[in-house]
């Protein structure tokens, strides 16, 4: 998420020396170089990281020395924005209008989107919802209903553009996510406080707020439970705690991870599908596994070679889990064999240019996805790994990059299309903006969608939706003031709640609304206007499809 010496703890970024020195430093620069990176005020960043407290002055052996020495703490003083609005409003992410969809045709998951949708249905060429409802009401569907795939079909046409509820936040909300029921809706915010949202019968209510314990700067990252009844959560902390929804929620169990590290930090955590295990990664480069039943830590694994963001399992068995971290990895291991002193992946996922912010899975123990701060989003198939080529190709990109994403600009040459030597992913998905902190990015739900999105928060306050085959933009949400860091669709009915981690303090729910008819609604979506075409009625709603 950071490096280890990074005081800001929710929002990443390796310690990159380079990019703090000035341009007679000695330090060799090509002129390509020097004219593709924006310029940057170099005393303007000295005097915000002094202002927030993670940088002093100490006067040096001299009389005139003066040394800049890094604070062991962090500021809890929520007075980022200033610094984010001045440059992170600047940059305008670039889309993709041609995405390179050839790693696509020859793989299954185009015909596993494609089932999942109602697409390979043969003689059904007309899509059209009265189509559809004209064949039914014939009896010409099966069993006389839509199929799961024509449903998905159905609701293609539907997603989420109007917002319906808003819920403000004293401070930066940070992440957000559905329990697996859909029945509840949890948020975290940098005011240390979990916030538990009723969500049973179409409302979205919140009625209960709990006081997290032992906050380093800010809750990072939460989970429920399989079951629903408790949720967990993680911050600039030995521990991961976990807590009680219904019953007394002012007991919390403190989890002890007993790291190494001094200063600690849980950047991502998930739960095993029997709620026996939770998976973390942390800013020491190690996996954590925490047996609930045995109450104890019972594997640290040196993962990677720097901060690790994001970790997940990849389906409900809970045997593969995948992980990625600062050093552009994706890293694949199977939880059978995985030893502390013979830690080994079973393969590695190698074409990022940059650290990785998130990873999510299918939860078909195939294909996952993976956010990262060159900004793209990559689909990957986990039975074709990279070679060294690969690596070594991602390991030298990494090195290469002398711009902190916390407080600068994206350079030019970051927005580079091509891909490097080696890159296995299937996929390459580019409109959405990652700046500031670990942007999430997540699969559309099975039930609804047919997995056929994919959808991402962006630093420049908008929820990015992608079709996941072509790879390009079909829906934005617009509505924010400040970068979205995690967004979470509802397991079964098309909501999308955006800025359950907002850095503008708002989380916000989406629905679908039409608000007056619209024959694109009732079109196949192949057919849609282009982007420069799409829906005149996006700015009144908030929402637009480019």
């Amino acid at each position: 998420m950071g490096s280890r010496s990074s005081s800001n703890a929710g929002s990443g970024g390796r310690d990159r020396q380079s990019s703090w020195l000035p341009r007679d430093s000695g330090v060799q620069r090509s002129e390509e170089e020097d004219d593709e990176d924006e310029d940057v005020d170099l005393a303007q960043v000295l005097a915000y990281l002094l202002r927030r407290g993670q940088f002093h002055l100490m006067q040096g052996g001299g009389a005139a020395s003066v040394q800049v020495v890094h604070a062991l703490s962090d500021s809890d003083d929520d007075s980022d924005s200033a610094w984010e609005g001045r440059l992170g409003d600047q940059y305008k992410p670039a889309v993709d209008l041609t995405p390179d969809i050839r790693g696509l045709e020859n793989n299954e998951i185009r015909t596993r989107i494609q089932l999942a949708t109602g697409r390979l249905r043969p003689g059904r060429t007309d899509r059209s919802i009265p189509k559809l409802l004209c064949q039914r009401e014939r009896g010409l569907c099966h069993n006389s209903s839509f199929s799961p795939g024509e449903c998905s079909r159905v609701v293609s046409h539907f997603l989420p553009n109007y917002l319906t509820f808003t819920d403000s936040y004293s401070q930066k909300a940070f992440c957000g996510i559905y329990s697996q029921d859909g029945q509840l809706f949890m948020s975290a915010c940098q005011d240390q406080t979990i916030r538990l949202y009723n969500c049973s019968y179409g409302a979205f209510r919140k009625f209960k707020s709990i006081k997290a314990r032992d906050v380093g700067w800010s809750v990072l990252d939460i989970a429920f439970t399989p079951d629903g009844a408790h949720f967990l959560y993680s911050s600039w902390s030995n521990y991961i705690h976990i807590g009680n929804i219904y019953g007394e929620s002012d007991t919390h169990t403190a989890l002890d991870l007993r790291p190494e590290e001094r200063r600690f930090a849980v950047f991502s955590l998930t739960v095993s599908s029997d709620g026996r295990e939770v998976l973390g990664g942390a800013n020491d480069g190690c996996i954590y596994i925490f047996d609930m039943e045995q109450k104890k830590r019972t594997l640290k694994i040196e993962s990677h070679e720097d901060d690790v963001n994001a970790v997940a399992f990849a389906d409900n068995s809970s045997h593969i889990v995948f992980s990625g971290g600062d050093d552009a990895i994706c890293k694949v291991w199977d939880r059978r064999t995985m030893r502390e002193g013979d830690p080994k992946p079973v393969g590695i996922l190698a074409g990022h240019r940059d650290g990785i912010t998130f990873i999510d899975s299918k939860g078909d123990a195939r294909y996952l996805l993976s956010n990262s701060k060159d900004q793209t989003i990559k689909l990957w198939d986990m039975r074709k790994f990279s070679g060294r080529e690969g690596l070594e190709a991602s390991r030298q990109a990494v090195t290469q990059q002398n711009w902190d994403y916390r407080w600068q600009q994206v350079p030019k040459k970051a927005q580079r299309k091509s891909k490097l030597p080696g890159d296995s992913s299937l996929m390459t998905y580019r409109g959405h903006g990652v700046l500031h902190t670990l942007i999430r990015c997540r699969f559309s739900p099975a039930h609804s969608t047919g997995q056929q999105y994919i959808y991402s928060g962006c630093s420049t306050g908008k929820v990015v939706v992608y079709d996941l085959l072509s790879g390009h933009i079909v829906k934005k949400l617009t509505e924010h003031r400040a970068c979205v860091r995690d967004v979470c669709w509802h397991p079964y009915e098309e909501k999308i709640v955006s800025s359950s981690a907002s850095w503008d303090g708002n989380l916000r729910l989406w629905e679908y609304r039409q608000t007056e008819y619209d024959e694109d609604a009732f079109r196949h979506p192949q057919q849609l206007p282009s982007n420069k075409e799409s829906c005149p009625q996006s700015s009144s709603l908030g929402a637009s499809d480019q």
